[in-house]
C-alpha cells in the first residue's frame, strides 16, 4: 500500500507595503501665486526706495526673486524633484511673459495712438485733393486698394498652391516631386522685393515701362504667397490618416474623388488657416507694391487695370515719410485699421473651419 504524499502548503507571500510618497505634505495651492504678488511688491518697494526704479527692471527682479523663493520653499517643504518641476514651471511662464510683452506693447501703440484719428470719416474719404498739411483725408482708397490686391492675389494663388500641395502628396514621386518641393522651399525664403522686381520686369517686357497698376501689385503679392499656401496646405494634407483613405479605395472610389470628397473636406479647417497665413504674409508688403502698383495715388480706384492705386501699407509708408503730427496720426490709424482687417480674415477662417468642418462628435 503506496503512502500518499500529502502537498505541503503553499506559502502565502505577504503584500509588499506600499512605497512611500515621493515627497512630504505639497505646498498649499494658493503658495505660488500669493509668493509671486509679495515677490513683485517688495522689488518694487525696494526699487522705489533706492531711487532705481524702472518696469523691465522690477520684472526681472520679481522673475529672479520668485525663481529663487518657490525653488527654496519646495525644497524644503516638497522634495528635491518636486522643486525642480516648480523651477522649470517659473522659467517657462516666464519665457512666455517676455514673449507677450513685444505683442502686447505693440497692440497698445497702435491702439491708443491709431484711435485718435480712426473714425467713420478716416474710413469713408481718399485723400484726394488733400495736402499733407490738411487736417482732413482718409484712408478709404488704401482699405479698396489692399482689398481688391488681396482678393486677386489670392484667387491666383490659392488654387495653384492647393493643387500643388495635393500633387506633392496625393500624386508626386521621384525627381520632379523633389525639385518642386526645393523651389517651393527657396521661393518661401525670397526678399518680397526680388518678386516685386520680377513682376516689374515682366511688366516691362509685355505692356513697357511705367506701367504700375493693382494688377501688377497683385501678382507680386501672389509670387509671395504661393509657396506658402504650398507649404501650410501639404503639412495638413499629411496630417490626414491614411485609413481614410484606404476605407475610400477600398469601396471602389477612384483616386480623385477620394481627394474631393475625403481629404479635402478633412483638412479643410487646416486649410484655411493656411490660405489665412498666407493672407496675412501678404497683405501687409510694402516694397513689392511700391514698385508695381505705384505710391503716390490718392483717388480712389477700384479699376485693378489702370492707372496706380493704393494700399494700406504704402499708404502708410507715404504718410510717415512725409512727417507732420496729422500724417503721423493717420499712419497710425492707417496701421490700426490693417491689424482689424487681418483679425477679421483670421475670424473669418475660424467660423469656416467651425461650419465646415468634419464633426468628430
Amino acid at each position: 500500500m503506496s503512502a500518499t504524499k500529502l502537498s505541503a502548503p503553499e506559502k502565502t507571500v505577504p503584500p509588499r507595503p506600499l512605497a512611500p510618497s515621493l515627497g512630504a505634505k505639497p505646498l498649499p495651492a494658493l503658495f505660488p501665486p500669493t509668493l509671486l504678488a509679495g515677490v513683485a511688491l517688495v522689488a518694487a518697494g525696494l526699487l522705489y526706495a533706492l531711487g532705481w526704479w524702472n518696469p523691465a527692471v522690477w520684472a526681472i527682479v520679481t522673475a529672479v526673486g520668485y525663481m529663487v523663493l518657490i525653488t527654496a520653499a519646495s525644497a524644503l517643504v516638497e522634495n528635491r524633484r518636486k522643486a525642480k518641476d516648480r523651477l522649470v514651471t517659473a522659467i517657462v511662464y516666464t519665457c512666455f511673459g517676455i514673449a507677450m510683452v513685444p505683442l502686447v506693447s505693440l497692440l497698445w501703440t497702435v491702439l491708443s495712438k491709431g484711435l485718435v484719428r480712426l473714425d467713420g470719416y478716416f474710413l469713408t474719404v481718399s485723400m484726394n485733393g488733400v495736402t499733407p498739411s490738411m487736417d482732413a483725408g482718409g484712408a478709404y482708397h488704401a482699405i479698396l486698394g489692399t482689398l481688391l490686391m488681396t482678393l486677386m492675389a489670392a484667387l491666383i494663388s490659392v488654387p495653384i498652391g492647393l493643387m500643388t500641395a495635393i500633387y506633392l502628396v496625393e500624386y508626386g514621386q521621384g525627381r520632379l516631386k523633389r525639385a518642386i518641393t526645393f523651389f517651393v522651399d527657396v521661393m518661401t525664403g525670397i526678399p518680397s522685393i526680388v518678386a516685386g522686381l520680377f513682376v516689374v520686369a515682366l511688366w516691362i517686357l509685355l505692356f513697357g515701362p511705367g506701367k504700375t497698376n493693382g494688377a501688377a501689385g497683385a501678382i507680386s503679392l501672389s509670387v509671395l504667397m504661393i509657396p506658402v499656401v504650398v507649404r501650410s496646405c501639404e503639412e495638413m494634407l499629411r496630417l490626414v490618416p491614411n485609413e481614410l483613405r484606404e476605407a475610400s479605395y477600398a469601396l471602389g472610389v477612384p483616386k480623385w474623388l477620394t481627394v474631393v470628397k475625403v481629404v479635402l473636406p478633412t483638412a479643410i479647417a487646416g486649410l484655411t488657416t493656411g490660405v489665412m497665413l498666407a493672407l496675412a504674409r501678404v497683405i501687409g508688403e510694402t516694397a513689392p507694391l511700391i514698385l508695381t502698383a505705384g505710391s503716390s495715388a490718392v483717388a480712389i480706384n477700384a479699376n485693378l487695370f489702370e492707372g496706380q492705386m493704393m494700399s494700406l501699407p504704402v499708404f502708410i509708408y507715404s504718410q510717415v515719410r512725409m512727417g507732420g503730427v496729422i500724417n503721423y496720426e493717420r499712419a497710425w490709424a492707417g496701421a490700426l485699421t490693417l491689424i482689424i482687417i487681418v483679425m477679421l480674415l483670421f475670424l473669418a477662417a475660424r467660423l469656416v473651419s467651425h461650419f465646415f468642418a468634419p464633426k468628430t462628435r
